[in-house]
């Protein structure tokens, strides 16, 4: 089964629910604003996807950390986790866990070209 993990009012995750929903695809939702994301998780997709994609620096939530705190989370995985974990908005949305790998943000051609 597929699990999409984000929040629930972002334009992004309504086109990927409505993109899924049109598939008829079924899917598991972890909304990480509201159950939190473990540091575990975030290991596997640092490993996987990459920082510079699971994290999103074009949001207003990292925009508003101060320079410090953003050279913090940069300056190692532990930090950047710690950061993650603190303010999940920081993550990039959505991320699709799909049987062939992550999809992270929404991509219209990629979601057209999930396989169920």
């Amino acid at each position: 089964m597929l699990k999409i993990y984000g929040i629930k009012n972002c334009n992004s995750m309504k086109k990927a629910f409505d993109a899924l929903q049109a598939k008829g695809l079924n899917y598991d939702f972890h909304d990480y604003k509201k159950q939190g994301i473990d540091a575990d998780t975030l290991k596997i997709w640092l490993k996987e996807i990459g920082k510079d994609t699971v994290l999103n620096k074009k949001g207003t939530t990292w925009r508003k950390l101060s320079e410090e705190e953003q050279n913090r989370a940069l300056s190692s995985e532990d930090h950047l986790i710690e950061a993650l974990i603190a303010q999940p908005s920081l993550i990039k949305r959505p991320v699709l866990k799909t049987s062939q790998g992550f999809i992270v943000g929404f991509d219209e051609t990629a979601y057209q070209n999930i396989q169920a």
